[in-house]
């Protein structure tokens, strides 16, 4: 995006516009995965912190970081084959600045129900399960806040979970909005803008909230 801005050029090939594709699900759904990954370890952190050694060890964090890079990447793939084997037979102008799904089938000609009826249930199992979780084990980690004696430890604890759940509101929000709405709400405009957030705003200020 940054080379296309650069040097002006407003194209990209067909082999290319799936990498970007592929390369761009598999990162956001590895990264939802990571973070209720993080959910869990505070939950275990704050709330259990003498079974933390056991239950967080190293072998469940690798298996953890595995796990998500291989199901983002299973889901990638279905997603980047099914878009590039379906008929576009409209205008070959993305009304979007990067290759997104979503765009794209704005372009096809066939009815594509059935593979928006599958983007809902990958939002549903990637964004909207990790969200409740992360939601319900932050209210788990706030109830035990409030039980602690040192004001220290307190402060300490809410210093560590508010940057987890700034960087999880602005990268879920905006995801779950635009892939869950139906195609007839669907607005390019509001697309682009909500894109800047989970693709330009969370990865900038990702360095900056966990330091």
């Amino acid at each position: 995006m940054a080379y296309n801005f650069v040097f002006g050029n407003k194209s990209i090939s067909f082999i290319g516009c799936g990498a970007q594709s592929f390369f761009f699900l598999t990162l956001g759904g590895a990264e939802a995965l990571l973070l209720i990954s993080m959910a869990y370890d505070r939950y275990v952190a704050i709330c259990s912190p003498l079974h933390y050694s056991i239950r967080m060890n190293k072998k469940v964090c690798m298996l953890m970081i595995t796990g998500s890079w291989i199901m983002g990447s299973i889901n990638s793939c279905a997603h980047t084959a099914y878009a590039f084997h379906i008929p576009y037979c409209r205008s070959r102008t993305i009304n979007h600045f990067f290759c997104d799904v979503p765009a794209m089938l704005t372009l096809a000609c066939m009815d594509t129900w059935v593979y928006e009826y599958t983007v809902f249930v990958s939002t549903i199992l990637f964004l909207v399960f990790p969200f409740i979780c992360i939601t319900f084990s932050y209210i788990r980690v706030l109830l035990a806040i409030c039980r602690m004696q040192s004001t220290e430890g307190r402060k300490k604890a809410y210093s560590t979970c508010s940057t987890h759940l700034t960087v999880v509101t602005f990268y879920y929000v905006p995801f779950a909005y635009t892939y869950l709405r139906p195609r007839s709400l669907i607005s390019p405009t509001e697309d682009k803008a909500l894109a800047v957030f989970y693709t330009i705003l969370t990865p900038m200020l990702n360095p900056l909230i966990y330091t």
